[in-house]
C-alpha cells in the first residue's frame, strides 16, 4: 500500500496499521515510503527466472532491515514442470497476456525446468520444491508466498522448507542458471511500464 504522497502514506499507515509495500515497488520509492513510516515489509516477483530484485531491491531492503514477501516463487507455476508449450491457459488466465508465457517462449524456457528438475531428482525432491527451497536459502528475511488453490500442491510446497540446500547445491544451480537467458518479457510493455515506480 504505497502512495507517491507522503503525508497520505503516513496517513494510511496510521488508519490501518499498514507498515508494508506491495507489487514490485521502486527503490526511490521504498526509501521514501520508509523514511515516512518504518516498513516492514515489501512483496515483490522473486524466482529462479526473474532475479531482478538481486540488483537494487534486496541489497536496500537489507540496508534498511525490511522483509521481502516474493509473490510468484514458482515462476506463476512454470518452474514446477507442469506447464509447457503445449499447456492451454483458461481464457481470463493472467499468463495469457505475459510474454513469458506465450507458446514460444514456454518452449524455449523449457530448459529451465529441465534443469530444475534434473537437480531435484537427485535432491529426491521436486522442482517446486527445488525453486522454494532456492529461494528460501538467499536470505533469512525472505519468505515466499507460493500461491495454490490445491491442497496437494500447499503440501508440496510445505516441504521445501526441510529441503537442505547446501553452499554447493547453491553453487550448482547458480551455475546451471548463469548458463540459460531466459525468453519473454516478464509482462507485457504496458504494464511493465507501471513497475518500479
Amino acid at each position: 500500500m504505497y502512495t507517491s504522497r507522503p503525508a497520505v502514506y503516513r496517513q494510511l499507515c496510521t488508519v490501518t496499521r499498514s507498515k508494508y509495500l506491495t507489487r514490485n515497488t521502486g527503490v526511490q520509492s521504498i526509501r521514501k515510503a520508509h523514511a515516512v513510516q518504518p516498513v516492514t515489509a515489501l512483496q515483490s516477483e522473486y524466482s529462479l527466472w526473474w532475479r531482478e530484485p538481486e540488483q537494487e531491491v534486496l541489497p536496500t531492503l537489507e540496508e534498511l532491515g525490511i522483509g521481502f514477501v516474493p509473490f510468484s516463487p514458482l515462476g506463476k507455476g512454470f518452474l514446477t514442470g507442469a506447464i509447457n508449450e503445449n499447456t492451454k491457459f483458461d481464457k481470463n488466465d493472467f499468463r495469457n497476456i505475459v510474454p513469458r508465457f506465450a507458446e514460444e517462449n514456454r518452449k524455449a524456457n523449457q530448459i529451465v525446468v529441465d534443469k530444475i528438475a534434473e537437480f531435484a531428482k537427485k535432491k529426491n525432491a521436486t522442482p517446486a520444491q527445488v525453486a522454494l527451497a532456492w529461494v528460501l536459502a538467499q536470505k533469512s528475511w525472505i519468505v515466499p508466498i507460493p500461491g495454490t488453490t490445491k491442497l496437494h500442491r500447499l503440501e508440496e510446497n510445505l516441504k521445501a522448507e526441510q529441503l537442505t540446500l547446501t553452499a554447493d547445491d547453491l553453487r550448482v544451480i547458480e551455475n546451471m542458471f548463469s548458463q540459460v537467458n531466459v525468453q519473454g518479457a516478464r509482462y507485457p510493455q504496458q504494464l511493465q511500464q507501471m513497475v518500479g515506480r
